[in-house]
C-alpha cells in the first residue's frame, strides 16, 4: 500500500451526514453537503447524497463535473461565483448559483435561457466578513433591480458568508440582519425567499437555540468530513473526528542535535526558522511534506510527539517523549485541520483509502 495516504472511514461518513441531517431537517434546514474539501471526491459525494444532504455544494466547475460523470445525484450548488467564461458550461450543470453582482446574474440567466434550462439564484449579502457579497447597506436596493431585470432564472434566496476571511463570527444580530433584509426583499418582490445563512460555524447557534428562525439552508463541508469547525475552534461534541486519518510512513530515525550547526539562513519557503536548544533529541523523518500537507494542521494520535519542521516532501518529528521505539518503515497516524486535510485531499501524491 502506498503512503502518504488518507483513510476514510465511510461509516464515520455516514454517521456525521446522517446525525447533520436529522438536525438541520427537524428545524425545517435544508442541507448542502460541500465537497470542495475532498477535491469533489465522488465516493464521499454519494455518501453524502444518500444519507440525507438535499444537494451537493462545489466551489469548482470542474469538480462538479467530475461528480456528475460518476453518477453522483445532484442537485449542485456552485459555491464561488461563477468566472464569466464558465458561465456558458456551468448552467448546462450546475442548479444553484452563488452570485454577487448583477452582471453576473444577467450572463447566467441570458446563456439559461439560450439552453433552455432552469437554474436558480441565491444573491449573497457580505454582512462584516467582507468576502463576497455586496455590502448589507445597499443589498435591498441591488437586489431589487436584479430581481425585476432577471428574464428566465429564478431569484430562490439570498445568503450570507461569514467566517471564512474575516474570521467574523456568525452571530443572532448579523443572522437577523440577514433576515430583515429578507423580509423588505419579501414586500417588494411579493414573494418568499430562502435564505442561505449557514455554515459549518453556525452549527454553533443552532445548537444554543440562538439561530434566528428563517435561516433555512446550512451549507456545511467541514462538520460532515472532520467532525470539527476552524473557525469557532472547536470540535463539534455529537460528531466524530475520525473519519479521516492521514497516515506517514518513517524513513530516517536518528538522534541529533536540536538546533541547526552553521548560519542560519531562510528555508525553502521563505521562512526563517527559530530553534530552541533542548540538546540532543530523538526524531524521525516521514515521507510527507509541504506539498502534501498544511504541517502546522497535523496532530499526531500517540502521545510524545512533536511536530518540529517541514520541507516540501519531508515532515521532521521530534519522538524523545514517546514511549514507542521507532523504526524505518513504521507508520505514523495524525488528524488534521481544515487546512492540512483540504492539502492532503488536493495532493495526487497522497492516496485516498476508503474502509
Amino acid at each position: 500500500m502506498d503512503y502518504p495516504r488518507l483513510i476514510i472511514d465511510t461509516s464515520v461518513l455516514k454517521n456525521n451526514v446522517q446525525k447533520l441531517s436529522e438536525i438541520c431537517h427537524s428545524n425545517g434546514i435544508e442541507l448542502v453537503g460541500v465537497t470542495k474539501l475532498t477535491l469533489g471526491n465522488p465516493q464521499i459525494g454519494k455518501i453524502m447524497r444518500l444519507n440525507g444532504v438535499d444537494k451537493i455544494g462545489e466551489s469548482r466547475l470542474k469538480n462538479i463535473v467530475n461528480l456528475y460523470k460518476n453518477g453522483v445525484p445532484g442537485p449542485y450548488q456552485l459555491l464561488r461565483i461563477p468566472m464569466p467564461s464558465e458561465i456558458p458550461f456551468a448552467v448546462g450543470i450546475v442548479d444553484e448559483f452563488l452570485v454577487s453582482m448583477p452582471e453576473t446574474a444577467y450572463l447566467i440567466d441570458r446563456h439559461a435561457q439560450e439552453i433552455d434550462r432552469n437554474v436558480s439564484l441565491i444573491y449573497m449579502i457580505d454582512v462584516g466578513d467582507l468576502r463576497e457579497g455586496v455590502w448589507f447597506e445597499k443589498a435591498k436596493e441591488e437586489i431589487i433591480e436584479v430581481a425585476n431585470n432577471l428574464r428566465f432564472v429564478h431569484l430562490r434566496g439570498i445568503g450570507t458568508n461569514v467566517g471564512c476571511y474575516g474570521g467574523v463570527l456568525p452571530t443572532e444580530e448579523n443572522m437577523s440582519m440577514l433576515l430583515r433584509i429578507k423580509d423588505e426583499l419579501e414586500k417588494e418582490l411579493g414573494r418568499q425567499l430562502i435564505v442561505s445563512g449557514g455554515s459549518t460555524v453556525t452549527l454553533k447557534l443552532l445548537e444554543d437555540r440562538k439561530l434566528p428562525k428563517g435561516i433555512n439552508q446550512f451549507r456545511v463541508g467541514e462538520g460532515i468530513i472532520l467532525g470539527t469547525d476552524a473557525t469557532g475552534d472547536r470540535d463539534i461534541p455529537y460528531l466524530r473526528q475520525d473519519t479521516v486519518i492521514l497516515e506517514a510512513e518513517v524513513i530516517e530515525v536518528d538522534y541529533k542535535p536540536s538546533v541547526p550547526v552553521g548560519e542560519i539562513g531562510k528555508d525553502a519557503f521563505g521562512r526563517t526558522p527559530h530553534f530552541e536548544d533542548r540538546g540532543y533529541r530523538k526524531r524521525v523523518i516521514l515521507a510527507v511534506g509541504e506539498q502534501d500537507v498544511k504541517p502546522d494542521g497535523l496532530k499526531p494520535l500517540e502521545d510524545g510527539l512533536q511536530i518540529l519542521h517541514a520541507s516540501s516532501d519531508h515532515l521532521i518529528v521530534d519522538t524523545t517523549e514517546s514511549n514507542r521505539e521507532f523504526k524505518v518503515g513504521d507508520i505514523v497516524r495524525f488528524r488534521m485541520s481544515y487546512g492540512c486535510a483540504l492539502r492532503a485531499f488536493t495532493s495526487p501524491y497522497v492516496e485516498k483509502v476508503f474502509i
